[in-house]
């Protein structure tokens, strides 16, 4: 306990300079740190800010290319726009609340309008370089995290206008990290989608789209849809839509080009824009869940003054633009349903199916309930935790482990956190969803549990645990447990893995110690290191199970330093298909695709 009688006096107070602020408080300023395992990772966010800088020039009519380079720890980013004025270079990269986006006649339609994002990319990056082209002339300034090392200017011919910005993220801020060019190629593609005409290249792979998020979620959704994809185009709003025969809703939602993976007003306004127009044009009172159910939809709204909840701008607050984005909304489906009578007939059978669904559903589900109370007992193999989300900050770190057996679970269960962290623990292999419908939950009393459990019987807003981790043992048993907990995932509840809930807990695979010290390896690599390093006395021991880690030891690998790997979908098109090959019936495709990758380790 902290002691209540510690001095405090004039000598306590502390003022940081915004450099010293940045880099004491990151999280403030681009969330989570990582090591680039996840996309929300702090190194994908500063290349956003960048980034973002390059397209507020295009949608302001400036330049139409984007050249992004990755390689060797460098990030680069060339603009073809209007270049900062060479007199406010440096201000513009290191001074907090310094920029030209505060101006509406320059930028209308901006994300970064607090002046921070470039100035937080240069306090955490090790080497920033930043070069402004201007009219045949230059500005060049270099910093070393945050701190200005040097500038020149002169003559510049043959560069067009337009800014280059290059940076190392800071070694002593990220640690070992790198990027994943699936997560970087996934953020261009979105900045294509929603910038028509614009071309990005990252390490010579160009995007771009001709039709916005009409591309968007044709890609995303393929051939699997139950109607042509719908679109509209309005002053301050973009969207489409259609519906699959996934279950539960997907959503693509952006806010002058920022991805709200959170959602918020404007999403909640187009979930209840759609309903109304809905129940509109057929004349109905239809439930929003059946006229949701399946649903895929990008929504992409411009707005002037957007409130986001964070740095990060996850999710929009704007709470006085419900009106007006569903009074579009109704209009764009309206327009819609009447120029495609098959597509609305298509919708109308679509919405009495999951009625019908949803009936049939609820009679099992009453049956299900009613077994449960004649038991009278709590979800067992949960020991749950104290704080859940919605709980405040600390409930946000809440979170459920899925442990395989008795033994592993006997062990995280002592060394866990019982206020933030639950375990839940599977008798075995759990039963193999893949093409079954909704109802087999209730019928599988293992899944059903670990559906309360969850709190997501009815949608994921009533989840319980921010965090869901799979930990199981490395190997083939371990492996297979897995599989079937993300089939059961993606085939009922999409949206865990998509908001990103889902992750795979690692845990090491060898220990290696003398008597001065122990060391925990997670790869061949690593065990091979520190034996060279500890000497040949040293001792190693190989586990083979999650069960032969001690509480003890088990506490630091589910504690801070805890190594967890985010589970994510790079298109919702691919993952039926995926699936079915993998977890479907057994075919001779399949048969030979695993005689032709077959390892043999003996």
């Amino acid at each position: 306990m902290a002691n209540s009688k510690a001095k405090y006096d004039e000598s306590n107070i502390k003022t940081l300079s915004s450099l010293e602020h940045i880099r004491l408080r990151t999280g403030m300023y681009i969330g989570r740190l990582g090591n680039g395992q996840n996309p929300d990772d702090g190194i994908y966010i500063l290349l956003k800010e960048v980034v973002d800088n390059s397209v507020d020039e295009f949608i302001m009519g400036n330049g139409k290319e984007i050249v992004v380079t990755i390689g060797d720890g460098l990030v680069s980013v060339r603009d073809c726009g209007r270049g900062i004025p060479l007199g406010k270079v440096i201000d513009c990269v290191s001074i907090i609340n310094t920029g030209g986006k505060f101006n509406d006649d320059v930028f209308q339609f901006s994300v970064g309008l607090n002046g921070v994002g470039t100035k937080a990319v240069n306090a955490l990056s090790s080497k920033f370089r930043v070069v402004s082209y201007r009219d045949k002339k230059f500005f060049e300034a270099v910093f070393e995290k945050g701190v200005l090392k040097g500038k020149r200017e002169g003559e510049a011919r043959r560069e067009p206008n337009g800014t280059y910005v290059e940076f190392v993220p800071d070694f002593e801020v990220f640690g070992e990290h790198g990027y994943n060019m699936e997560f970087v190629e996934k953020r261009m593609r979105h900045y294509a989608y929603l910038n028509s005409g614009l071309v990005l290249t990252i390490n010579g792979q160009s995007f771009s789209s001709e039709n916005g998020l009409l591309d968007l979620l044709k890609d995303e959704t393929g051939s699997d849809v139950l109607y042509d994809v719908g679109y509209w185009r309005g002053d301050q709003i973009e969207f489409s839509f259609t519906h699959t025969n996934n279950y539960g809703e997907e959503y693509f939602s952006f806010v002058n080009g920022q991805y709200t993976s959170d959602g918020g007003t404007h999403l909640s306004a187009f979930r209840e824009g759609f309903l109304k127009a809905v129940n509109e044009y057929f004349q109905a009172s239809y439930k929003g869940e059946d006229v949701r159910e399946g649903i895929a939809a990008a929504v992409a709204v411009k707005l002037k003054a957007p409130m986001f909840e964070s740095q990060t701008k996850n999710k929009l607050g704007n709470a006085d633009i419900k009106p007006w984005i569903m009074q579009e909304v109704k209009r764009g489906l309206d327009n819609y349903l009447r120029r495609n009578p098959v597509a609305a007939r298509a919708l109308q059978d679509k919405i009495v199916q999951n009625e019908k669904l949803r009936t049939e559903l609820n009679l099992v589900k009453k049956e299900a309930r009613e077994a449960a109370k004649k038991i009278e007992r709590k979800i067992p193999k949960l020991k749950d935790c104290k704080l859940h989300l919605g709980d405040g900050p600390e409930g946000d770190m809440s979170t459920i482990f899925l442990t395989e057996g008795q033994s592993a679970a006997g062990s995280m269960v002592s060394a866990r956190d019982v206020y933030t962290q639950a375990i839940f623990s599977l008798r075995g292999k759990p039963e193999n969803m893949q093409g079954a419908k909704r109802a087999a939950i209730y019928k599988n009393e293992e899944l059903y549990n670990l559906m309360m459990a969850l709190g997501i019987e009815n949608d994921i807003d009533g989840l319980r645990y921010n965090r869901i981790v799979i930990a199981t043992d490395a190997d083939y048993d371990g492996f297979h447990i897995r599989i079937l907990l993300l089939t059961f995932f993606l085939t009922f509840f999409e949206e865990l893995v998509t908001k990103k809930h889902v992750y795979i807990l690692e845990t090491p695979l060898f220990r290696v110690r003398n008597k001065k010290e122990t060391r925990y390896c997670y790869s061949a690599r690593e065990r091979d290191e520190a034996q060279a390093a500890l000497g040949s006395a040293a001792e190693m021991t190989r586990f083979k199970g999650l069960g032969e880690i001690s509480p003890k030891e088990f506490g630091q690998f589910i504690g801070e330093n805890m190594r967890l790997v985010s589970v994510d979908v790079q298109t919702l098109k691919g993952v039926p298909e995926i699936l079915s090959f993998y977890m479907g019936a057994n075919t001779p495709v399949r048969r030979d695709f695993i005689m032709q990758n077959l390892i043999n380790e003996l």
